[in-house]
């Protein structure tokens, strides 16, 4: 219902301030906007759809803009009050349509109409607290707190509680100022109360219950002697009660704070009834009474105060209006047995079952909590009492069955003496004997059903033992006759797989023999199956699982569900041969419930579980790649997604797998796995250069794995094994180049490959090649020019190819000088060279040349000389090692040994100026050098004589 406009009939008559103030161009430009704003919701509000966010937040800025133009003159006042009434009735013309809304069309766009319906409201209060108060509106400070109120109240709707407590405290402070003795209109009065409510039950939602509690003290001032505010407020005082018990909380200090909110609302309940004058008032504050004496009665209960419970209910049950409700037995019999007082507590009880008014399902309830707190200890008075209960039910095999179903029902704690109570019962002569007749067919079959489910709740709950005896007493409620043997047949097999449970494997196998008496099949195999497991006897369920598959009614499901058996009691060879033979079934072209890849994931799956079963797994892999080479990847791996990530399970398999046979040093099945990495990788579509590079990684782990295989076993490669290496390195050399290609070219996608593995690819190639007849010395310095031009080329890598072409039986002086070199040269050329590396390499290409070129070419071993005192000229003390600073020194000076007796003059002045060259360079050879340069001197003196003679 719109809100009227309550202005004085007068507006058009100036007022008082309105003779100073004048609105101004500003203030008009500003009112302007608000009001076509105003319009265009007015004219949006029916089509409710299309409420657009901007027209709030447009009005939220232009109401801002004119709070800076305050003061305002009265006259602007009036206007702002009217704008926000239009404004108002504009979002009560959408509230109502979109309350018409039926509940499945209530969608996320109706949900923002909400909330942008809530917007415009609050800003329709905000205009009224702007204006303030005005001349001419009756009671602006109630108005203004009413409509911040409903504002807080659809926001709290909303749980947008921090808007809902923001409006509140607005109206609060509106209202804050009204002398709330001289209020006498009842609206104003419940306005007053209902927002001190309404801001409490916001405080409660934001966590703030101690403001939530100040606010219903506060409003205990605002009830005006009302029957229906006392009521108002102890109904709220009530709830608050029951939220905090409801919350599952039963600590003391909960239980404290429920007990006290709600002996509040008992404590308000009665002091409105005294203030009642009609019988309908007097009637709902006495039921509010009650119901807050029933949960206070509720909460001492749940403190364990049971004479308080007992006090509360006599209250209850006393007086004029005795309160009839049928949580009354109830918890007065839970009090009872609290205090250990059974015959009270059996009393209430009996005249629960007596008194037809309370329902079926109380008196039901309280037989539980009966049962639950009487246990195994009264198991014979627990027995006497639910026969009584099937007296006053006039025992029939139907009442039976009734009051057993609904007993077993019931779930929760205390279900185990429950159930034993009613083993016990059906299991007696006298209830078997009432469902002995042909008429009650139907009855005994029901009563079978319930049992049987009963079994099997505790079976799903592991509870085996209690699950073994319903099984059992459910066979008391099958006849004896041919048409039931398939289903006595069943009890015996569940009952096998309880005592399978139970671990009691002979009578398991009892069960299962008489079972198979009855209905020899495949589920009778199958527990024998899981009998022999249970008993280890691996050797036993394999020869079960030949024994299955002679079965009539055997299907291949039986095999996989072996496996998962066989897994689940870590009998892996068992569940490996249960795999096997279903593998057997996919050749046939028979239609199976599993894929087959699928088998050989869960099989391969189960091999690496151990170690040393890396031979059986890589003859699953091959068959794997040999059946999807054979059927095609999409029909055996599957199609799309699920293809991928199956064809990529196999290939990161075999990549782990052949990772660790390499660490383990089982080269030759290193390699293998990574070779069948390649060829899953060739099944797919290998276009993605990620792909590529595992592809080529693996293609060089596999060459790797075999040279190290070699080393390993001290057997040469076969000539065929050096083909397929060369083959492999080729076929990862031309990946390699594709990569590096595309970078090149920029593509949308560059990816980095590591350097290592170019440095792998060359070493290898390198090696590889080095054992062909026909060009492989030139083919080897081929691979490693490249590799060096390249950008991947690291000094170290050159340094490992230089030292490795320099020794051994397939040496290359050629490429060793060249690798050596162009390190060196890398080296050098760095801002902080490796000086170890630089002696080392320096020493490798003297014995190079000293080696292949010997005497021949002199100049070019004492250049290698020169070239290293020239590296050491300007380094400290000790950055060159003095080792290798001191061979060099010594062996230089050794060379001037053969000229120096062959009388060569020139060629041992050669040699002997660099031994002392080198020899001033290195610290700690001053001795070695003195006695060098008086050699040096006397020779030359020598010399020098001979020739004057």
């Amino acid at each position: 219902m719109k809100i009227t406009e309550m202005f004085s009939p007068d507006l058009g008559k100036p007022s008082h301030d309105n003779q100073f103030i004048q609105p101004n161009h500003l203030h008009q430009d500003l009112l302007s906007q608000i009001e076509s704003l105003i319009i265009q919701t007015e004219n949006l509000s029916p089509n409710y759809n299309s409420l657009p966010e901007t027209i709030s937040s447009d009005l939220r800025q232009t109401l801002t803009h004119l709070t800076q133009l305050l003061p305002f003159p009265n006259s602007l006042k009036l206007h702002i009050w009217k704008l926000a009434y239009r404004l108002w009735n504009a979002c009560i013309d959408i509230s109502n349509a979109v309350s018409i809304l039926p509940s499945s069309s209530c969608s996320s766009s109706s949900s923002s109409v909400v909330q942008n319906h809530a917007k415009l409201r609050h800003i329709a209060a905000d205009m009224l607290s702007l204006a303030g108060e005005a001349t001419g509106v009756p009671s602006p400070a109630v108005k203004s707190a009413s409509f911040y109120l409903k504002t807080g109240l659809i926001w709290h709707d909303l749980r947008k509680f921090d808007l809902a407590s923001s409006c509140f405290e607005r109206a609060t402070d509106i209202v804050s100022k009204l002398d709330i003795v001289g209020i006498s209109d009842p609206g104003e009065r419940k306005l007053l109360l209902d927002l001190n409510l309404a801001r409490s039950r916001t405080a409660w939602e934001l966590s703030d219950r101690n403001l939530a509690i100040t606010l219903l003290t506060r409003a205990k001032t605002l009830l005006f002697g009302s029957p229906d505010h006392y009521k108002q407020l102890a109904n709220q005082y009530l709830i608050f009660g029951k939220s905090v018990l409801s919350r599952n909380n039963d600590t003391d200090n909960s239980l404290k704070e429920a007990l006290k909110l709600m002996s509040e609302a008992l404590d308000l309940g009665e002091k409105g009834s005294s203030a009642a004058r009609t019988r309908e008032q007097i009637m709902e504050l006495n039921e509010l009474r009650s119901k807050s004496l029933r949960f206070i009665s509720a909460v001492h209960l749940q403190k364990g105060e049971y004479e308080s419970v007992i006090k509360c209910v006599k209250v209850l049950r006393e007086g004029n209006d005795e309160d009839h409700h049928a949580s009354l037995p109830v918890l007065a019999m839970k009090a009872w047995l609290g205090l250990g007082r059974y015959g009270e507590a059996e009393k209430e009880l009996r005249d629960m079952v007596v008194n037809k008014g309370i329902p079926e399902s109380v008196w039901v309830s309280a037989v539980e909590a009966y049962f639950e707190a009487a246990g195994n200890a009264g198991a014979e008075t627990v027995k006497g009492v639910f026969l009584g209960l099937l007296g006053r039910c006039q025992v029939s095999a139907r009442a039976a069955f009734r009051v057993a179903n609904r007993v077993l029902g019931c779930g929760g704690e205390g279900s185990r003496v429950r159930t034993k109570v009613v083993a016990d019962l059906v299991s007696d002569e006298r209830v078997v004997a009432l469902f002995a007749s042909e008429a009650t067919a139907k009855e005994r079959a029901a009563m079978h059903a319930v049992l049987w489910n009963c079994a099997s709740e505790h079976f799903r709950s592991k509870d085996y033992e209690t699950s073994a005896v319903m099984f059992e007493k459910s066979l008391l409620y099958i006849s004896h006759d041919i048409e039931n043997r398939i289903l006595r047949a069943k009890g015996f097999r569940v009952l096998c797989l309880c005592y399978l449970g139970l671990s009691e494997l002979d009578r398991a196998q009892e069960y299962i023999n008489e079972a198979e008496k009855l209905e020899p099949n495949i589920a009778c195999a199958f527990l024998k199956f899981k009998i022999y497991l249970q008993n280890n006897d691996h050797n036993g369920a394999i020869n079960q699982v030949q024994a299955m598959k002679t079965c009539y009614d055997f299907t291949p499901d039986f095999l996989s569900l072996s496996a998962h058996e066989a897994v689940a009691c870590h009998a892996l060879p068992v569940a490996v041969s249960s795999l096997s033979n279903l593998l057997s079934f996919y050749t046939l072209g028979s239609p199976m419930p599993t894929t087959e890849v699928v088998v050989l994931r869960t099989l391969i799956t189960i091999l690496i579980q151990d170690p040393g079963n890396e031979v059986e797994v890589l003859k699953f892999m091959k068959r794997v790649h040999d059946r999807a080479s054979e059927l095609g990847t999409e029909c055996f791996f599957g199609k799309e997604e699920t293809g991928r990530r199956e064809k990529n399970w196999f290939a990161v398999t075999s990549w782990n797998i052949g990772t660790q046979c390499g660490k383990e040093k089982k080269y030759e099945l290193c390699a293998e796995f990574f070779r069948l990495l390649s060829g899953f990788y060739g099944l797919v579509d290998c276009q993605e250069e990620e792909n590529s590079i595992v592809v080529c990684k693996s293609l060089i782990l596999s060459v790797s794995a075999m040279v190290a295989s070699e080393n390993q076993k001290k057997t040469a490669l076969t000539d065929s094994e050096v083909k397929q290496a060369v083959e492999l390195l080729d076929r990862a050399g031309k990946i390699l180049t594709s990569i590096s290609a595309g970078n090149k070219l920029g593509g949308d996608k560059i990816t980095t490959v590591e350097p290592d593995l170019y440095f792998m690819h060359t070493f290898n190639a390198y090696d590889i090649h080095g054992r062909l007849d026909n060009c492989g010395p030139q083919q080897q310095l081929h691979f490693v020019k490249s590799f060096a031009s390249s950008k991947a080329c690291d000094p170290k890598h050159l340094l490992q190819i230089g030292v490795a072409a320099s020794q051994g039986p397939r040496s290359n002086p050629e490429v060793a000088t060249f690798a050596l070199n162009e390190c060196l040269s890398a080296l050098l050329s760095s801002p902080s060279p490796d000086y170890p590396d630089v002696a080392l390499i320096v020493r490798r290409l003297i014995a190079l040349a000293s080696i292949h070129k010997g005497d021949s070419d002199d100049n070019a071993v004492h250049n290698l000389y020169k070239q290293a005192h020239g590296i050491m000229v300007g380094l400290k003390d000790g950055e060159y090692p003095a080792e290798e600073g001191k061979w060099l020194a010594m062996t230089a000076w050794n060379r001037a040994a053969v000229p120096v007796r062959l009388g060569q003059v020139d060629a041992a002045q050669k040699w002997m100026d660099a031994g002392l060259e080198l020899a001033r360079k290195v610290s700690g050879m001053e001795t070695y050098r003195a006695c060098m340069e008086d050699f040096a001197i006397a020779f030359n003196k020598k010399f020098q004589l001979h020739n004057n003679c």
